[in-house]
């Protein structure tokens, strides 16, 4: 925690309606009171500077420049929930970032935008900047600088709204900026800032005579999240329209006015394959606009690939691969366009393995993680999503396994204990979790025109009590780790007392399948807007067996026996991409990779064929008149199912210091697999008839199983 940071803004003297805003996007906006902030800050020191360490932050979003070079956006995302968004999050973030201008002068320019808009987004309720930078002079000499009063400031009206720009109107005379009370106490994200890459498409630059209006589609190669960036040269005026689409669909739209030659950079985050640009041209002179998109995430600094015989199925690891950069920003997204916060779990712990398996570094879901836990301390154990909640759990355990990081842990038991303990008091006289607030998310399908978002018990109290029973599973495994021997017993008893109330109470011996939940009326008193009434009928779907087998709550004959009938569909029920997740990974703890690992991943073949530019939303339309968007990495688990099936990779010491390896082709002719571990990466390649070729950095211990491809 930092206390001695020192925050700036407009006066308020000045700008008495400048000063407040909401908390979150989730609410009313219409006192949100958009404003952008332009900051300045000269320094002339008399000899070069050879290296600053900067730190900064702003409320609620920003883009810093030193001596006209592009530093970072920002700020960390505070990471909040679907709930609790009526007052300010505890916790808020500052970045770090080093440069060397090589220079005897340092000429600072933030753009500040005050207002939560996307949902991911944060505030503490008011405006505010700073930024510290610790400088090292050539003659080896150091000095520290801060935002203070000497900085000057300007409100930009042209920014009049989220996605508007309107250049006819001039920005404010420079005044001095008013140093404010520190009310953010900024944390340091355990993070490193976004890269950026500027991308100029075909027919980017549009030329328009005087009055002409013109459209043109501007094709990108491949889906990407960004910013839009506009410049126009002209004497006039000259009006911009663009629509930030993935395909053909509406997308999201910005405009943008310029009177006579200007520039505008947008702070919308987009999901974009294609920009559909208007320009009219109302000036009395031809005209000329630049179009482009700003592409951003979290830094790449390795890959790892995964590729295999198969075209098709190499090809659905890239648009995986690709997929995951675009939604791993300062939090991991479910998607660029949607950019919903922490409270999508299941999502991110997905894109965490994924990550094993593409670029490695695991900071961002280790972050992901402690936010998470924030989250969950703020609300006494409650989070919006029930069973993301539990997924958690989970993500925690399976993030020290492959950092090492045994500190994770114990930052994070204080939120493990209070959710293990709201969950406790779910459970009714039957030994069943009963009186949740809600069973979400199961998955993103309908059935008898019910939502499995937000099933009613019948729908969805299975799935609930398979997710606890994994959580309390992991939790023991936590607790181990601690050396916090009386927690784990707890939670194993915990299971144990659970896995029976499940297979007594939720499992139909004369089919030998579970059902999704009793038919028991739901308490009067939960019944809400995530809480339906429940209803008569039993229903038999693939969901609660699926988890069944994965979490381990049948015996694995009994597994191995259910997972047959899903793969043969006599067990009813769609699953979408997410939802395959847990079915990959049943498969793979029964023993059954060689069987029904590649039959699975086909289902991937065809949507990625249709769009190789990102990756589609689902499989099955939720609605019959539904588009998918083509940016969610949640349905993306090839990227790490496939690769760890073809492997065998179990990870048995933390920090992936020790791993077991069995590897199989799982019937391809030949496969070459990359794993990044914290000490290297670890490759492996197969070919049919011979024996595996590996190549393991040092610091990995590795139990070895099997011998030759077959």
């Amino acid at each position: 925690m930092n206390h001695g940071d020192t925050w700036i803004w407009l006066p308020e003297e000045k700008y008495p309606a400048n000063q407040r805003t909401v908390f979150s996007a989730h609410g009313d906006m219409t006192d949100g009171h958009y404003t952008v902030a332009e900051f300045r800050g000269d320094y002339a020191f008399g000899k070069r500077v050879v290296s600053a360490k900067l730190r900064f932050s702003g409320d609620t979003a920003f883009q810093l420049y030193c001596n006209g070079g592009f530093v970072a956006t920002g700020p960390a995302c505070v990471g909040g929930d679907f709930i609790g968004n009526d007052t300010a999050r505890d916790n808020f973030y500052a970045s770090q970032a080093e440069i060397h201008p090589d220079s005897d002068r340092l000429s600072f320019f933030a753009r500040v935008r005050m207002m939560p808009v996307q949902i991911c987004e944060y505030s503490k309720g008011r405006g505010g900047f700073m930024l510290s930078a610790a400088l090292t002079f050539e003659d080896g000499t150091e000095r520290s600088i801060s935002t203070d009063g000497s900085w000057m400031v300007r409100k930009n009206g042209a920014y009049c709204a989220p996605g508007q720009f309107d250049g006819r109107i001039a920005p404010d005379e420079y005044v001095g900026a008013a140093v404010i009370e520190d009310i953010w106490r900024a944390e340091t994200a355990p993070i490193p800032v976004r890269t950026e890459r500027t991308l100029t498409p075909d027919g980017c630059v549009m030329s328009l005579e005087p009055g002409e209006e013109k459209t043109a589609s501007l094709e990108l190669d491949m889906i990407y999240a960004g910013f839009l960036q506009l410049r126009a040269e002209a004497s006039g005026e000259v009006r911009v329209r663009v629509n930030c689409r993935e395909l053909e669909e509406k997308g999201d739209e910005e405009q943008a006015v310029f009177l006579g030659s200007g520039e505008y950079r947008g702070f919308t985050l987009h999901s974009a394959g294609n920009l559909l640009v208007t320009c009219e041209n109302r000036s009395a002179g031809p005209a000329r606009v630049f179009v482009s998109l700003i592409e951003t995430h979290y830094p790449v600094w390795e890959e790892a690939e995964t590729v295999v015989s198969d075209g098709e199925l190499t090809q659905v690891m890239k648009t995986c691969r690709h997929t995951l950069k675009i939604c791993r920003q300062t939090h991991h997204l479910d998607s660029p366009r949607h950019c919903e916060p922490l409270a999508c779990t299941g999502d991110y712990y997905i894109e965490s393995l994924m990550t094993l398996f593409s670029f490695g570094d695991m900071r961002l879901a280790a972050f992901d993680v402690l936010r998470t836990a924030a989250l969950l301390e703020r609300e006494n154990g409650r989070m919006f999503h029930t069973t993301y909640s539990c997924i958690w759990v989970k993500m925690l355990y399976d993030t020290y396994m492959a950092m090492g990081d045994k500190g994770l842990l114990a930052r994070c038991e204080r939120a493990l204990g209070l959710l293990l303990g709201r969950f406790e008091g779910y459970v009714g006289e039957n030994g069943l979790i009963e009186t949740p607030p809600d069973y979400m998310f199961v998955d993103w399908i309908y059935i008898d025109g019910l939502s499995m978002h937000h099933p009613p018990k019948a729908l969805g109290q299975s799935c609930l009590n398979m997710f606890y029973f994994g959580a309390l599973d992991a939790a023991e495994k936590v607790y181990a780790a601690l050396s916090r021997e009386e927690e784990a017993g707890r939670c194993a008893e915990k299971r144990e007392a659970l896995r029976g109330a499940i297979n007594a109470l939720l499992f139909d011996a004369e089919k030998g399948v579970y059902f999704e939940g009793l038919n028991t009326p739901t308490d009067e008193a939960l019944i809400g807007g995530w809480m339906p009434r429940n209803v008569s009928k039993r229903y038999y779907l693939k969901h609660s067996n699926i988890l069944a087998a994965c979490v381990g709550v049948c015996d694995d004959a009994t597994g191995r026996d259910i997972i047959g009938r899903v793969m043969r569909d006599e067990i009813q029920g769609d699953c979408q991409p997410y939802f395959m997740h847990y079915l990959l990974e049943a498969v793979f703890r029964l023993g059954l990779r060689e069987q029904y690992t590649l039959a699975i991943l086909e289902k991937w073949k065809k949507p990625v064929m249709d769009c190789v530019k990102g990756l589609a939303e689902g499989f099955v339309k939720p609605e019959p008149t539904y588009r998918f968007d083509h940016s969610h990495a949640w349905g993306g688990t090839p990227l790490y199912s496939l690769p760890r099936a073809l492997l065998g990779l179990e990870i048995t010491r933390p920090g992936m210091r020790g791993i077991r390896l069995s590897p199989s082709l799982l019937g391809l002719d030949s496969a070459h697999v990359e794993l990044l571990t914290p000490q290297g990466k670890l490759t492996c390649d197969m070919s049919r008839g011979e024996a595996p070729c590996l190549a393991c950095p040092p610091g990995v211990a590795i139990q070895w199983e099997g011998d030759k491809m077959s």
